[in-house]
């Protein structure tokens, strides 16, 4: 979906979702809102949310079942999150930053988080989260996980510095290598792999 709220294309950063639902800041027009709308499924709530710190993507890191939100958003805020993703939500820090959502990225099979993260908060975010988690960087040494990788269940996009350990080190956490040899995993193999070709074309 080609999209841009509050009239910029830096989309990442400025909303939130998963399965059941996407949050945008209250900068997203109603243009923008009803175009979400239409090109999502039905069942993918769409909600415009008014909250001072705007960029969502930054703010709140989330999977299907979990969201980590900075300590300082709304009440308001915190129970939209739970209602439209249908989710639990906690206030947290990941190595003492409040931008969660800038510094971790997970999903349902696992997670990364700043490399800074002591074993102990790593130990309790795994255990808020239920998922492994690991600490790691992205293109070349960045920190900055949100803003150089996208990652679900099945594939991940990442900048084009990152190394091929940092790519092995994100295949393995999320676990997608096992997501693309599994009877389930095939149908996404295959997508992946003509991605990869169509991505290589263009490159070359």
């Amino acid at each position: 979906i080609h999209a841009t709220i509050g009239g910029c294309r830096f989309v990442g950063r400025t909303t939130v979702g998963n399965r059941r639902g996407l949050l945008v800041p209250s900068t997203a027009t109603d243009q923008e809102l009803q175009h979400l709308r239409n090109s999502l499924p039905d069942s993918v709530v769409v909600q415009r949310i008014e909250e001072r710190l705007s960029a969502l993507g930054n703010i709140v890191s989330c999977n299907d079942h979990v969201a980590l939100v900075h300590p300082d958003v709304d009440r308001e805020t915190e129970d939209v999150i739970s209602d439209v993703l249908g989710v639990e939500v906690f206030r947290q820090t990941v190595a003492g930053q409040a931008l969660v959502g800038s510094y971790s990225k997970f999903t349902n099979q696992g997670g990364m988080v700043h490399p800074r993260t002591t074993l102990e908060d790593m130990e309790e975010l795994s255990s808020l989260l239920q998922v492994p988690l690991v600490a790691g960087t992205v293109n070349r040494g960045s920190d900055v996980l949100g803003g150089g990788m996208v990652v679900n269940d099945w594939t991940a996009f990442v900048g084009l510095d990152t190394t091929s350990t940092e790519i092995s080190v994100i295949e393995s956490i999320f676990k997608l290598s096992s997501a693309r040899t599994g009877d389930a995993g095939r149908g996404q193999s295959s997508i992946v792999s003509d991605m990869r070709s169509s991505l290589i074309d263009q490159l070359s």
